[in-house]
């Protein structure tokens, strides 16, 4: 049942014409060359960075089944599942599975960021989406900052269920981080812990089996090698891989709103040639003048572009 997600999964972005249609052409060309690099273990669609909540649910079927041409069966295409309440995730779950999905990436119930969750709710809604799509998971840990972080007892919960196989960890919290890890490492050690810090990847690269981060759809290689540095306790190497790409970490992820990292995303495949132009939907807004050209910029100086 298990995937091998020991390595990079990137999370890459929706590419839309622009009238503002899904590009099933610059799907598979994203798809096609992210699929090929060594080291990408598969691919997350629909997440934060795949414009994923902001597609109607045919389209989000049709997104899946174009990544999953993309790759030709080479590596697996997992789904962000964002749906609101169990049911309507259960739904959206079964949906991926016949689109092609390998996995799914189960968010929080978006009611939970402002109000926070009742005990027990999370791991039910982990259960029923498993139990009615046959789908194995990953767990979500959300940022610390937000109402819908799990505390340590309810990932351990989670993890515990059948189908969990892995971890995507966001707590941007590293005193949690430095305590929690540890801990779930020991009381589930088949679960796969991949860090989403695309701003915190140095100092989360040396407890993960990977990562599965936005940033591995522009920056795939550098990331792999990070990857292997971190497990090989080479923090010298890592840390020269940090500062490589600290250019593109500051002008892709420490904008005003992490929100914008999905626009500074598109403007770097468009400095890599991967897209054409950076065309994205609301409620994403276009970044400000210049900023395109100070992606372009970065890419180049970490020797991305």
């Amino acid at each position: 049942m298990s995937l091998d997600l020991r390595g990079l999964t990137p999370a890459p972005v929706t590419p839309f014409t622009r009238d503002g249609e899904i590009d099933y052409a610059a799907i598979k060309k994203l798809g096609a060359w992210l699929g090929s690099i060594d080291g990408v273990k598969g691919l997350v669609v629909l997440g934060h960075a795949g414009e994923g909540t902001f597609l109607t649910s045919q389209e989000q079927t049709s997104v899946i089944e174009a990544f999953v041409e993309s790759v030709k069966g080479e590596i697996p295409i997992i789904a962000g599942i964002t749906g609101e309440g169990d049911y309507v995730a259960a739904e959206e779950a079964k949906r991926a599975v016949k689109a092609g999905a390998s996995a799914g990436l189960v968010y929080p119930s978006h009611g939970w960021l402002r109000f926070g969750y009742q005990e027990g709710a999370p791991q039910e809604r982990y259960r029923r989406i498993h139990a009615e799509s046959g789908l194995p998971l990953i767990l979500f840990q959300y940022p610390d900052n937000t109402k819908a972080n799990y505390n340590l007892q309810t990932q351990l919960d989670i993890a515990a269920q059948p189908g969990v196989f892995a971890m995507k960890n966001g707590v941007r919290n590293m005193k949690r981080w430095d305590t929690e890890i540890p801990v779930i490492r020991a009381e589930q050690p088949d679960l796969q812990i991949l860090t989403c810090h695309d701003e915190y990847l140095l100092h989360t690269m040396f407890d993960v089996d990977g990562a599965l981060v936005g940033y591995g759809g522009i920056a795939p290689e550098p990331l792999i090698e990070m990857i292997k540095a971190g497990k090989a306790k080479d923090y010298a190497k890592a840390r020269e891989l940090h500062d490589r790409l600290l250019p593109v970490t500051k002008n892709v992820y420490h904008r005003g709103s992490h929100m914008e990292g999905t626009v500074a995303l598109k403007w770097a495949l468009v400095a890599r040639g991967i897209l054409d132009h950076a065309t994205v939907r609301a409620p994403l807004r276009p970044l400000a003048e210049g900023a395109d050209q100070q992606i372009a910029d970065a890419m180049r100086e970490a020797g991305l572009a």
